[in-house]
């Protein structure tokens, strides 16, 4: 506490700086009350960005005219108290740059450190002051030795590239048409390329010689090329024929030459036509992979453009885009985790922000299934200083967890403080819980304003509720602590805690009821079903034994029809060979022999045997 109070009274007193200088006392007299032992740069100001700026100017100076000045021995000769100058000039903008690291602020807990002891110690330790130190090393004092005119000593002056990178990182996160500048930028790489291949062609002609053949360089005798300019513009030109591929180059005679132009080939097949090739591809992707990332700050400006909205709003939106952008906060995590399955979505969501979750209190030593339930219900935020995150009254939709940063409880004037909140604190989860006796509602209770700038987790109210349903223990000490809050700001009704609790418990009768209900009723449908099963398995022994007895009968009576059958035929054969009239009818004769019928001839009627009349 202690250090944030430092830290208050430090901004507290660069108002009253401000003020003093805005009511018209002299600027001498507002740098007297100034420390300047205590004099901090800060990363996100105006004066960091324009000091990048500058020291673009020295490091691409010593890029392109070290290896210009080794190779064009003229242009080295004829100007040396201007390069000597120059050189000094940019090894003085290096020393200044190291004691601006020395004082430059970070990040912490969203809030500037501004303790000379901790930015001096984070900055020795860092890899990059190593560099930076290799970088101004006297390495002019091999002039002595080698001759004044060897540039190539300096060349220690390349390690603070670095700083360039940074440079062009913050004017493309700062200019209104990034796309513009990505190209220029690529642009500037092609033409540090391209001159240092020229300036190694115009080394290796006149190491070869001048004029030896149609390849190199020409005679420098002649006075057609004997001018400095002449001598750049051809290699430069030769140089980009080579690169681009797009002319027609003499043919190598000797083997320093085709060692060259394969090398410039490979370099032109690999890095200047696919980078080329490719320059649209790569500015959608950038552009692409920025918007999932980060809001669209493009289309925000557009907007704000077209709508004259003033300067000092605009400004507030810029410095939180940039914000967002130096720092690496993104606010999209879920659109782009969501095409990851779903476990392997969770898997990163909680190896993420279990640290941050396992700081609140209501969710440590929690089981893991609830925080795999709500990583990936949470939504990043980011606050910049003396902004609200919420204000009394305002209708809550959402409670909030701290990721980074410092809130303050504020009263209605916005001055008066009552408590700071730290990481892994929570709040707003008063509003979206239904405590029973809540005079305020669904209202906030508190002013909250983040002091610098904060990283914060919100939670929607139908996602908590959908979340706590399943873990009931988690939820009753939300809603305790939620009570013990109401009472001690006295916004929650005396009678609230005892009708809840007696609303419980006769909750709890009912449940109970319901339940010894339905155990009597799964009973009784066991028994039905018991009953049912051993019916149907008497039904169907039945029906198996009725069945028995038909196949039976209908036995029994086809053996009687058979046997009635056998009986009467064995009958009738036992009269008819006792009767002669019959087998005399029959065709035979009485002794047996048979009898031969003559034919009726024609006309002749047979004769008949009528049976006599009554007369």
């Amino acid at each position: 506490m202690s250090r944030w109070a430092g830290l208050l009274q430090r901004v507290q007193k660069e108002e009253v700086v401000k003020n003093e200088a805005k009511s018209g006392k002299s600027v001498a007299e507002v740098k007297k009350k100034l420390n300047w032992k205590e004099w901090i740069v800060d990363p996100s100001e105006e004066f960091y960005y324009t000091w990048l700026q500058l020291m673009v100017f020295p490091v691409l100076y010593n890029w392109v005219m070290i290896i210009c000045r080794t190779c064009f021995y003229d242009t080295e000769k004829n100007y040396l108290v201007l390069w000597l100058t120059i050189d000094y000039i940019s090894d003085l903008l290096y020393v200044v740059d190291i004691i601006i690291r020395f004082r430059t602020g970070f990040l912490e807990q969203g809030i500037l450190v501004r303790d000379p002891a901790l930015l001096r110690q984070r900055y020795l330790w860092s890899s990059q002051f190593l560099w930076d130190v290799v970088s101004v090393l006297p390495t002019d004092l091999l002039y002595l030795w080698l001759g004044i005119h060897c540039p190539l000593v300096r060349v220690n002056r390349f390690l603070r590239a670095p700083r360039l990178g940074e440079a062009f990182d913050r004017m493309e996160t700062r200019t209104s048409y990034p796309n513009t500048f990505r190209i220029s930028k690529l642009m500037l790489y092609i033409f540090v390329l391209i001159h240092w291949n020229s300036c190694l062609f115009f080394a290796l002609s006149g190491y070869i010689g001048f004029g030896s053949d149609e390849w190199v360089y020409p005679n420098i005798s002649d006075p057609n090329f004997a001018s400095e300019r002449r001598q750049y513009f051809y290699c430069f030109w030769f140089s980009t024929l080579i690169l681009t591929t797009v002319g027609d180059t003499p043919t190598p005679e000797k083997e320093e030459e085709f060692l060259f132009m394969v090398a410039d080939m490979l370099i032109a097949v690999l890095v200047f036509a696919s980078v080329v090739g490719n320059v649209g591809s790569v500015i959608n992707n950038l552009r692409d992979r920025d918007n999932v990332f980060f809001p669209n700050h493009e289309l925000v400006r557009s907007y704000l453009r077209s709508r004259w909205i003033d300067r000092a709003l605009r400004a507030r939106v810029d410095g939180w885009y940039q914000h967002l952008h130096i720092n690496k906060k993104i606010t999209r995590e879920n659109e782009i985790l969501q095409q990851l399955p779903t476990r392997l979505r969770t898997t990163i969501a909680v190896s993420v922000h279990l640290p941050t979750l396992s700081k609140v209190t209501i969710f440590q030593n929690c089981e893991t299934s609830l925080l795999e339930e709500l990583v990936l219900k949470l939504t990043p935020q980011v606050y910049s200083p003396g902004e609200y995150v919420c204000k009394k009254g305002d209708v809550g939709h959402e409670m909030y967890i701290i990721k980074e940063g410092k809130l303050a409880v504020v009263a209605d004037d916005g001055v008066t403080q009552f408590a700071v909140l730290g990481e892994g604190n929570f709040f707003g989860e008063i509003s979206i819980l239904n405590i029973k006796g809540n005079k305020s509602g669904n209202r906030r209770t508190a002013n909250i304003r983040s002091i610098g700038h904060s990283d914060l987790f919100s939670l929607s109210k139908e996602d908590l509720t959908e979340v706590l349903a399943e873990f009931p223990a988690a939820k009753r000490l939300l809603e305790e602590k939620g009570r013990q809050i109401l009472m001690k700001m006295g916004m929650l009704e005396e009678t609230a805690g005892g009708d809840g609790a007696q609303e419980e418990e006769k909750m709890e009768r009912k449940v109970e009821r319901m339940e010894n209900s339905l155990e009597a009723l799964q009973t009784k449908l066991a028994r039905l079903m018991a009953e049912l099963e051993s019916s149907t398995h008497k039904m169907e022994a039945r029906v198996l034994l009725l069945e028995k007895e038909m196949e039976e009968r209908e036995a029994t009576a086809e053996k009687r029809k058979a046997t009635k059958r056998q009986s009467k035929g064995g009958r009738g054969r036992g009269d008819l060979e006792s009767n002669p009239a019959t087998q005399n009818a029959r065709g035979h004769t009485q002794d047996g022999t048979p009898v031969h019928h003559k034919a009726p001839q024609a006309g002749v009627e047979p004769q008949t045997h009528q049976k006599a009349g009554p007369g």
